[in-house]
């Protein structure tokens, strides 16, 4: 194998985190790879080589990353190559009816988390002159109304990114993002769920109110072609191996023409989007 450098997976169980342990394992890479319970780590061990080490890193715990840094700075002497911001929750819906408890896990998770993580893991990516690769979406470029929650998460990883690469580049470390479209994962089940409980908690007026929009979200997520989550796993090898990394990849022509289209003036924009809602709400 040609690569042997050690680097950090957050969000690992599932979908594009698992394809990307795997498949950097199978390239060689030494890959800690971050679940939230020591049983998904023992699942994706079965499917991996030794090299692959299952974590317990949960990013909305301080003291759970204290710990994982503390191993891998341990095993590999300080040196961490690559890190991976993955984990992340889908949260859907109208701002009036979401809970605040659910506004609050999201950003814990998608943002605060993946802050904290970087920071801990910041000095011994500094020692490695190593890269930081955090996870978007199409949403971080393109915002639809009933997903504020998650576009602003998603905003929030961009600005990150784009900080952190200017931040850091003194010391070495390269920062960049990827955004994959619509992949083949199980946060789109999950989102699914939680769409059906909050709905059953809902006031009936207010629920009828947005019934347009629920109806466009429900036909645009069935209408979305997903590709498989090893698409992603590609991409974040390629930007693990080019000595100067892109600030930013795409993956899926779906994210593609959401930046695109992010750019047209503001008031033709909203006037395509609501056009579109009124189409597929009906």
């Amino acid at each position: 194998m040609e690569n042997d450098k050690a680097i950090v997976i957050t969000g690992t169980s599932t979908g594009i985190g698992k394809a990307c342990a795997l498949y950097l394992d199978k390239l060689g890479y030494e890959v800690y790879a971050g679940v939230r319970k020591q049983a998904d780590g023992n699942d994706l061990k079965k499917e991996a080589s030794s090299r692959l080490t299952p974590i317990v890193l949960d990013v909305t715990d301080t003291d759970s990353i204290s710990s994982a840094v503390s191993i891998i700075d341990k095993e590999t002497g300080g040196n961490l190559f690559g890190l991976i911001n993955n984990a992340g929750i889908g949260r859907g819906g109208a701002l009036e009816v979401t809970p605040v408890t659910e506004m609050r896990k999201l950003m814990e998770v998608n943002v605060i988390g993946l802050m904290v993580v970087t920071q801990s893991f910041i000095p011994m990516l500094r020692k490695a002159k190593g890269r930081i690769i955090n996870i978007g979406s199409t949403s971080g470029y393109l915002a639809f109304p009933g997903a504020s929650l998650y576009s602003a998460s998603k905003f929030a990883v961009r600005a990150i990114t784009d900080s952190l690469r200017l931040e850091l580049k003194p010391f070495g470390i390269s920062v960049s993002l990827i955004s994959p479209g619509a992949i083949e994962s199980a946060i789109w089940e999950k989102g699914s769920e939680y769409k059906i409980k909050l709905r059953e908690t809902v006031n009936p007026h207010i629920a009828e109110l947005y019934a347009q929009l629920r109806k466009f979200g429900d036909r645009l997520n069935k209408e979305v072609k997903k590709i498989p989550a090893i698409e992603v796993a590609k991409v974040v090898a390629n930007a693990l191996k080019l000595n100067k990394p892109k600030r930013y990849y795409f993956v899926g022509n779906d994210v593609k023409g959401a930046e695109k289209i992010s750019k047209m003036p503001k008031a033709l924009l909203d006037w395509i989007i609501l056009k579109r809602i009124r189409k597929l709400g009906r």
